[in-house]
């Protein structure tokens, strides 16, 4: 199929790139240490903050160096998207016997498919070395926390995407996409888990779409969520895909019905 062979020759356009990863690993890896060190030293003030012990706690913040590639949670992995449609590239992209939605989101689930292998195994497991983690021993467990991952992958190319799209109306969609990024990681649980959050405002962001990405991903992980819980966890990141990839598939039709290519 079309979206197949998008998806597998996106996964290997990324895997040309070693030293990036092997950079991002790092990076990955050493701010992990940091966040996990100062987790360490609020959960010792505060156990059993916002519902999670110190291993789930940890492993929370392990999920998330694993996750911020995956996800692209502090944005990114559609810039080509955006520079061709500042350019004018798109009309061509717009010819092309392919939907143009579902066109980038097999390029970017095979980006994510990389980048999970390549930056998010290799923290994940070092921090497990180094770290007590609340990891389960269930492949039950791990099967649905790929798919809250594939879930959490969807949502945030479907908000990515949306915002690519403003630059059809923008002269330069740069300043969008990095109040985005900063949206995803405050809203995501990045920073520190949505549970933490004060009242209304953890309430609310709880049911925010950045929470889809990383806080449910993360919780399925720790076993926060089980049974019913999980299943609704799942359902929320499905609703929130679904929705958003309908509101980028009208904001798309909306953009695309006369293409101004900006400057003539």
């Amino acid at each position: 199929m079309w979206y197949a062979a998008v998806a597998a020759g996106s996964f290997r356009r990324y895997a040309t790139y070693q030293m990036a990863t092997v950079a991002g690993v790092f990076t990955n890896t050493v701010f992990g240490f940091i966040v996990a060190f100062t987790y360490l030293a609020l959960w010792h003030e505060r156990p059993h903050l916002g519902g999670y012990d110190q291993a789930q706690a940890l492993t929370f913040v392990w999920t998330g160096q694993a996750l911020l590639a995956t996800a692209a949670l502090m944005g990114g992995g559609l810039d080509e998207l955006q520079e061709r449609i500042r350019s004018g590239d798109i009309a061509v992209d717009l010819y092309r016997p392919a939907d143009l939605q579902l066109w980038w989101l097999s390029a970017d689930l095979g980006r994510a498919g990389l980048q999970l292998l390549g930056r998010g195994v290799v923290p994940m497991a070092v921090g497990a070395l180094a770290f007590p983690l609340a990891l389960p021993g269930d492949p039950l467990t791990w099967g649905c926390f790929l798919l809250s991952v594939l879930c959490g992958v969807v949502v945030s190319f479907a908000l990515r995407y949306l915002v690519a799209l403003a630059s059809f109306w923008l002269l330069d969609g740069s300043g969008l996409a990095l109040i985005s990024g900063l949206a995803g990681m405050f809203f995501s649980g990045m920073l520190l888990p949505l549970r933490v959050f004060p009242g209304g405002l953890g309430e609310v962001a709880q049911l925010l779409p950045w929470a889809a990405v990383l806080q449910t991903p993360a919780d399925v992980l720790v076993g926060a969520l089980r049974g019913g819980a999980l299943v609704r966890g799942l359902v929320f990141q499905a609703a929130w895909a679904v929705g958003l990839l309908a509101l980028g598939r009208l904001v798309q039709s909306a953009a695309t019905r006369k293409v101004v290519v900006h400057g003539g």
